[in-house]
């Protein structure tokens, strides 16, 4: 692919700062869950996409990612919590605890700046659309 393939009209794509705040949102809303929200990392992102995901590609694209972390990460921490059983699953449980934090700070600077962003450790269940550059 040519350089100026990926600047063609119809593949490049600018988020407005509306979007962006929407993006930023889509990963901000799962913090939920540490101020005592059962669920709240699931909840908070997916109610933020179904809302916005068809107004916006860039909110679209950052809330199926979220998304797909956040269940993710919920089935990591069921694997670890029955791992606690024979104690390994406590360390393994607070690596997740801070790395779902860490992921989400970033995933929110990279919104904010209108760039896109791809969590690790994360299954895709939510298969992206359209892959667009930021």
């Amino acid at each position: 692919m040519y350089e100026d393939d990926l600047y063609d009209d119809d593949y490049y794509y600018a988020p407005t700062a509306e979007e962006r705040k929407w993006a930023m949102l889509c990963h901000l809303s799962a913090l939920s869950v540490y101020i005592g929200l059962p669920f709240g990392n699931i909840l908070g992102p997916l109610i933020v996409w179904l809302i916005k995901r068809d107004d916006s590609p860039f909110v679209d694209e950052h809330g199926r990612e979220a998304i797909n972390f956040h269940i993710s990460m919920a089935i990591y921490v069921v694997i670890a919590t029955v791992l606690c059983v024979i104690l390994i699953g406590i360390p393994i449980l607070l690596a997740l605890v801070i790395a779902s934090f860490v992921c989400i700070i970033i995933a929110t600077v990279r919104a904010s700046d209108g760039r896109s962003y791809q969590y690790p450790m994360t299954i895709r269940l939510l298969n992206p659309r359209r892959r667009y550059l930021y």
